[in-house]
C-alpha cells in the first residue's frame, strides 16, 4: 500500500503525505469520521484560517482531517515521518527499535520514537484476537495442584503428614 520508494514525495513533503492517505483512505471522497456523513454532507475547509486538510460535516458540525480514527490521531510529529516511520517498521523483517527509529527518523527525543513505536505495533494488532485453540475449538488441560508445598508454608499452617503434593487440591482446569 505504501510506495516502496524512500525518495517517493510522500515520505518527504506533509501536503503530499496527507494528499496520498486522503487518497487511500477517501477513494470515493470524504466522509464524517464522527457522524458517518457521506461525501454530499462534508464540505473542505478553504482559506487562511484553516489548516490545510481540514474538513467539516454538514450534518453534525464537527471539524476533522484525514487521520481521526487513524494510529496518526493528536499527534504532532509531521504525518510525512509517520508514513515513514510505518513504512520502515513494516518492511523490516524484525521490525524497529525505537533508537533506530530516533536515527532514521531525525526525531528529537527517545520518548517520541518509542511512541511512534508501540503506536505502530499496536496498529498492526489483529482487531481481535483468535481465543485459546482457535476459534468454536475445545481446549483440554490437564489437572493442576494449588496451594504450594508443606516447607513453603507457615509453620502454623502446615497439615501434618503432607509431603510433595499430597495435601494439595486437584482440580481439572476449564476454560
Amino acid at each position: 500500500m505504501l510506495p516502496t520508494d524512500l525518495t517517493d514525495p510522500i515520505y518527504a513533503d506533509a501536503d503530499k503525505a496527507r494528499e496520498f492517505l486522503e487518497a487511500v483512505r477517501w477513494p470515493d471522497g470524504a466522509y464524517c469520521p464522527h457522524c458517518g456523513g457521506t461525501a454530499d454532507d462534508v464540505t473542505r475547509m478553504a482559506g487562511n484560517a484553516h489548516r490545510a486538510g481540514l474538513f467539516q460535516c454538514k450534518a453534525c458540525q464537527k471539524q476533522f482531517t484525514v487521520t481521526v480514527g487513524t494510529l496518526y490521531e493528536r499527534s504532532h510529529i509531521p504525518l510525512h515521518k509517520w508514513l515513514l516511520a510505518t513504512h520502515l517498521h513494516c518492511a523490516s523483517e524484525k521490525g524497529m527499535s525505537a533508537h533506530q527509529l530516533m536515527r532514521v527518523l531525525g526525531l528529537g527525543s527517545y520518548r517520541t520514537a518509542w511512541f511512534m513505536a508501540h503506536r505502530i505495533r499496536e496498529g498492526m494488532k489483529p482487531a481481535r484476537p483468535a481465543p485459546l485453540g482457535g476459534i468454536g475449538t475445545i481446549v483440554e488441560a490437564d489437572t493442576t495442584y494449588t496451594g504450594g508445598t508443606e516447607k513453603t508454608k507457615h509453620r502454623n499452617r502446615r497439615t501434618a503428614g503432607n509431603v510433595g503434593g499430597k495435601g494439595n487440591a486437584t482440580r481439572p482446569y476449564a476454560c
